[in-house]
């Protein structure tokens, strides 16, 4: 039984569809992705899968529990990172851990007994007096995480639990999410880094304007949508780039063109990297396909507000 099976799903708010017919399934003991650009319609989705919102039509059956009829009875194995910490700023750390857990009815004792280990598993375990205001960002977000688990959940969601975040901090968010993977518990992230999707997702769907644009893992994605290889050729200020992609075009498969940088998507690049190695003016990248390219592909390179 998938830990959680979207069926049909459709929301609209003032006539406009946010969500539009999303099926999806999740299978226990994976993390699962849900990308796409601003406004796509991920949190809705996350919300409605969660019971917090009321769907116009469709099923949702989460942990066995069918949403929302059961929502509370399925939240309660549940645990949720939301997109902002919301955090209590009066209590501290330990005792935003234990105030959190008192809302699914579990014992101030067993809650005090779970702490430690949360803590720990935060990198937090020397701040359990800490007030929230002595805490960086990226201490409130592994909190934030640690708070999610007060109930030991079956599944966990996580909306852009990264954002904001310096690259450390990220890393380690990373490497506890690879533990609760490898402790069994299933995992439900939104996301706008790519890298992180790639690194984290056994299983991922890109939605856009609430609809399902492509699904798979992501290595499947990447070798279905792109050309194995990426030239990335930047223009030095000399305004040779234009004439440079007409002249030079034929050696990719594939060119799209953003500001002052192009890329060349190519199944063999020698030839082009041959090219460039005599051109003055342009730098060039060469790299393997990512599924950032998957996902500027199917949605687009223009900015979403």
């Amino acid at each position: 039984m998938a830990a959680l099976d979207v069926r049909d799903l459709r929301k609209a708010y003032g006539g406009t569809e946010v969500v539009a017919g999303l099926s999806f399934a999740v299978a226990p003991g994976t993390c699962f992705g849900l990308l796409g650009p601003n406004g796509a319609g991920k949190t809705t989705t996350l919300r409605l899968c969660l019971g917090l919102t009321q769907p116009d039509q469709g099923s949702v059956t989460l942990n066995g529990h069918a949403i929302p009829a059961a929502a509370q009875s399925a939240r309660a194995r549940v645990g949720v990172v939301p997109q902002f910490d919301n955090l209590d700023p009066d209590f501290t750390c330990a005792e935003n851990l234990l105030v959190f857990g008192r809302y699914f009815g579990i014992a101030d004792a067993d809650i005090r007994a779970r702490i430690p280990a949360l803590l720990e598993f935060a990198s937090l375990g020397a701040k359990s007096d800490a007030r929230l205001s002595t805490l960086s960002g990226g201490m409130k977000r592994r909190l934030t995480l640690a708070r999610a688990l007060v109930n030991d959940p079956d599944i966990v969601f996580l909306d852009e639990p990264t954002t904001g975040l310096d690259p450390q901090a990220r890393h380690l968010i990373w490497e506890r999410l690879k533990q609760l993977k490898a402790a069994g518990k299933t995992l439900v992230l939104t996301t706008h880094f790519m890298d992180e999707a790639e690194r984290l997702c056994d299983t991922l769907i890109v939605i856009d304007h609430g609809r399902k644009i492509a699904g798979g893992s992501p290595r499947d994605l990447i070798e279905e949508h792109i050309e194995p290889q990426v030239v990335e050729v930047f223009d030095e200020g000399y305004g040779r780039l234009p004439e440079w992609v007409q002249n030079h075009r034929a050696l990719a498969a594939r060119v799209e063109i953003s500001g002052d940088t192009a890329f060349f998507y190519c199944r063999d690049p020698a030839p082009l990297l041959a090219a460039l190695a005599g051109s003055d003016g342009l730098r060039y990248l060469h790299r393997a396909a990512n599924l950032e390219d998957v996902f500027i592909k199917l949605t687009g390179r223009e900015l979403r507000d």
